[in-house]
């Protein structure tokens, strides 16, 4: 099949049906269950993906990026078969001409979604990123609650004196001014547990699915990162992680932007996390 044919296909093929012919013809045969352990994503997305049942898969961000991830795994082009994965689902017109990026999915509207819609789909979208600290909220607010409640009802300061109401203590907030100075704006973070000890910071300026596993081999970080987030990486020794889109992730270590761990595009495993060896 030369590449005009090859063309043709692709143009008459869906996505789904692209990406199941790539993976069970030519000399790669491959089962989906092999695909899934080297790419980190359940069974039953990469078939939802074959089936075109992308209702299966939670959010529009994590359709794309799982299509592009095994588009490259199974050596297809990423940018064609995510662009036209967005004309099937009809996110762009048919005829609009699409980049290769794939951001999130806030500004995507459904053909007839009136304006109060889109700001509760948007008031959503926002309560679940910064959830953590709507609940830290909620907890402060009915603390006080209680401890006014328990005040009045004691008689205010005349009688017994009521008991001190139990400290709330939360994690501290991340110092922004001592982060490194990212190349993009910070979308959201992940492994905020570790930021006050983490000596490698992660963030995506591409999107690449990221997976960082400990000393013995357990996976303790697995997700795709679109343009933006950031993943600090726990302290200590024994660390590796995979990138799928090497290029698209910049490595900080000490606030030092290290060098980048392969091309664009390209799948790099065994990824030391050590500080020295990245610098």
């Amino acid at each position: 099949m030369n590449e005009n044919d090859k063309t043709v296909l692709h143009t008459e093929m869906t996505v789904g049906e692209i990406l199941r012919n790539a993976r069970t013809t030519g000399r790669r045969k491959r089962e989906i269950p092999t695909v899934s352990k080297q790419l980190c994503i359940r069974e039953e997305f990469l078939q939802a993906l074959e089936d075109g049942n992308y209702k299966l898969i939670p959010e529009t961000v994590y359709i794309l990026g799982f299509a592009r991830n095994y588009a490259m795994e199974l050596g297809l082009d990423p940018d064609e078969i995510v662009n036209k994965l967005k004309r099937e689902m009809g996110l762009v017109a048919e005829d609009e001409d699409v980049g290769a990026d794939v951001g999130t999915d806030d500004n995507v509207v459904a053909d007839g979604e009136k304006w109060y819609q889109r700001i509760w789909t948007r008031s959503v979208k926002f309560i679940r990123r910064h959830w953590v600290w709507f609940v830290s909220g909620v907890v402060i607010l009915l603390a006080l609650i209680g401890g006014i409640t328990f005040w009045a009802m004691s008689g205010g300061t005349s009688g017994v004196t009521p008991e001190t109401p139990t400290e709330i203590t939360l994690a501290a907030p991340i110092d922004v001014d001592a982060e490194p100075k990212y190349n993009a704006d910070v979308r959201e973070r992940f492994g905020t547990e570790n930021a006050e000890n983490a000596s490698v910071v992660l963030q995506a300026i591409q999107e690449s699915w990221v997976k960082v596993e400990d000393a013995r081999g357990n996976t303790i970080f697995s997700r795709v990162l679109v343009p933006g987030d950031v993943y600090y990486v726990p302290g200590g020794d024994g660390y590796t992680a995979v990138f799928g889109n090497a290029g698209g992730v910049d490595v900080w270590v000490n606030g030092v932007l290290a060098p980048k761990q392969g091309a664009e595009h390209a799948r790099v495993a065994d990824i030391s996390l050590n500080p020295d060896d990245l610098m």
